[in-house]
């Protein structure tokens, strides 16, 4: 498993190459749906941004605080979780969850939505990078799929997260 200043370093190339990307769209490509149950490109970029912000680092700042809601040191993590981490990467398989009001992404407003949105992330990540390695590991919040995770592990799997999306990203624009 790499290690937190690894990953916010593999972190800034993937933004990097998302930001490079976003550059060649414009706002009618940006919000174009191949189909009524896929996302847009704009769409699949508020999810990492929201996901990072309002699921990951704040599973990670519960952890930091030693919140009440954080579960017992004992609970693992799924067969899921312990193969992605043993991987380093998600499993490359299409992951599909119904749309939902509560799920599904809204369209982005404007190109410097994204770009701000992107920004943000990178540096809240930095802020927390060099306090995750100092969290207990006992302290855990259940992840819907990997089970129980601490705060080093939903630091990492922010990375994880967004190289995933790549493949996404390469098939809504080739699609």
């Amino acid at each position: 498993m790499r290690n937190t200043a690894e990953a916010l370093q593999a972190f800034e190339t993937v933004v990097e190459r998302y930001s490079i990307e976003l550059e060649s769209f414009d706002m009618e490509r940006l919000m174009k749906k191949p189909n009524e149950e896929d996302w847009s490109i704009g769409q699949m970029y508020m999810h990492l941004i929201q996901s990072a912000q309002f699921l990951h680092l704040h599973n990670v700042d519960q952890c930091l605080a030693g919140s009440e809601v954080t579960v017992d040191a004992a609970e693992e993590k799924t067969e899921r979780g312990k193969g992605a981490f043993e991987l380093g990467s998600f499993p490359p398989v299409r992951i599909r969850v119904p749309a939902s009001p509560q799920y599904t992404p809204k369209q982005p407003e404007s190109k410097k939505q994204l770009t701000d949105g992107f920004l943000r992330v990178v540096e809240r990540m930095k802020r927390t990078e060099a306090a995750v390695s100092k969290v207990p590991v006992s302290r855990k919040m259940v992840h819907p799929g990997f089970g129980a995770l601490n705060a080093q592990e939903w630091f990492l799997l922010i990375e994880m997260h967004y190289r995933h999306h790549l493949s996404q990203l390469e098939r809504l624009k080739n699609g």
